[in-house]
């Protein structure tokens, strides 16, 4: 073959080759153009399985784990690459019959990651060929809601039989002494006592179930901590001077805080009230302020009867007295405390107790302090009348509660 034929040969291979190139490259422009973009549908199903807040367990016909989610774990619908026996049995029932079955799976003695949920509920429902889906979710804060509703309506129905019976028995007797003006008197004073008793509460169990709700708080204002005592005085110096006690207030402290005028000066007075009831007369209660940290503390202590150790941990309780009797002859309906617990912890805040038998008890209201630097300026404090000066109770271990007494 001469030069030229070789040449031409050489040529003729490129040519082919460019061309099969071209080819070759167009067809995979077009499979490309026809691939989908992004993820898979397998792969936004296993997303979905993992990130969805249910715990999700796909089991076969044998009981064993086909595929699981991180949240199945935590919820303790798995243990050590194993169904809990209660799932696995109602995958079967679900596999047997082809219908969901539900299931409860709340935790049985055995403690979980963190606090655990406390109420797990789901159902086990077919997927065809032996295999099933055990979806369980966390239904613990209904669980509990639902729990909370129902001690409270039982409460509140066995607290109101008392003052209505009383109403009842006590309008009967003025009937019968209609010609008697001084049993009349008598009775008719009882019957303005306990209907007012259960004014109050009414009152404060309206103002509990809106603490305890869903409710937020009203637009929090910068409030200034003496005009808050100051007020709570006023509502709490006619019973106080009526019982013989003297209230006793610490110097102005130009404090501010954020939150709701009408719940704290609730919060306040309940706490001097309480304090009031349980002092006897002649002896002081106590009011102090102080900046803790971020925290303005407000104290209110008495020199009374003091409260047991094995009562201090349920004083907050709605209805928990630690004296009944007098509680009652006094008028009080059991919630004050727990009031104060709710506004505490509605605004960020807490209240603390520190009691000993026939020494007397300090309560102390915990809420954070005016944000500093948030407001151009800040309104200058009221000054509140300066009576005495109280006792310090720092130092002395405080103990963190949650009742009434």
């Amino acid at each position: 073959m001469t030069a030229l034929g070789y040449t031409a040969l050489i040529i003729a291979v490129l040519l082919v080759g460019a061309a099969s190139g071209y080819l070759a490259a167009r067809a995979t422009r077009r499979y490309e153009r026809k691939q989908p973009k992004g993820p898979t549908v397998a792969e936004l199903l296993q997303r979905l399985v993992h990130t969805t807040n249910n715990g999700v367990v796909v089991v076969n016909r044998f009981g064993d784990v086909v595929l699981h989610n991180p949240r199945a774990d935590e919820l303790g619908l798995i243990r050590d690459n194993q169904a809990d026996p209660r799932a696995r049995k109602a995958a079967e029932q679900a596999i047997a019959t082809g219908e969901p079955t539900a299931v409860d799976l709340s935790p049985l003695g055995r403690v979980l990651r963190g606090r655990g949920p406390a109420a797990v509920l789901g159902d086990a429902r077919p997927l065809g060929d032996g295999f099933a889906v055990i979806d369980a979710g966390d239904e613990s804060d209904a669980v509990r809601l639902e729990a909370t509703r129902r001690d409270f309506v039982a409460n509140v129905s066995h607290e109101l039989k008392t003052p209505v019976g009383a109403l009842a028995l006590l309008a009967e007797a003025v009937l019968d002494a209609a010609d008697d003006p001084d049993e009349v008197r008598r009775f008719s004073t009882k019957i303005l006592h306990e209907s007012t008793r259960l004014g109050t509460l009414v009152s404060e169990l309206i103002a509990l179930s809106r603490l305890q709700g869903a409710e937020r708080l009203p637009e929090l204002t910068t409030l200034e901590v003496d005009a808050l005592v100051e007020e709570a005085l006023g509502r709490c110096r006619i019973g106080a001077e009526s019982a013989g006690i003297e209230i006793a207030v610490d110097e102005p402290s130009a404090l501010l805080l954020d939150g709701d005028r009408t719940l704290l000066v609730t919060a306040l007075s309940n706490l001097v009230d309480n304090a009031v009831s349980y002092s006897p007369p002649g002896s002081p209660v106590s009011i102090s302020r102080r900046l803790s940290g971020d925290f303005v503390e407000i104290a209110v202590t008495d020199r009374g009867i003091g409260i047991a150790p094995e009562h201090q941990e349920r004083v907050f309780e709605r209805f928990f007295r630690v004296d009944p009797a007098r509680s009652r002859a006094t008028g009080g309906t059991g919630l004050g405390l727990a009031i104060v617990k709710h506004v505490a912890a509605n605004h960020g805040g807490e209240v603390k107790l520190w009691s000993r038998l026939g020494t007397g008890s300090t309560f102390t209201l915990r809420v954070p302090r005016h944000a500093i630097g948030e407001e151009g300026g800040k309104p200058e404090p009221e000054r509140a009348p300066v009576r005495s000066k109280t006792e310090s109770a720092d130092g002395v271990e405080t103990v963190e509660t949650g009742g009434v007494r």
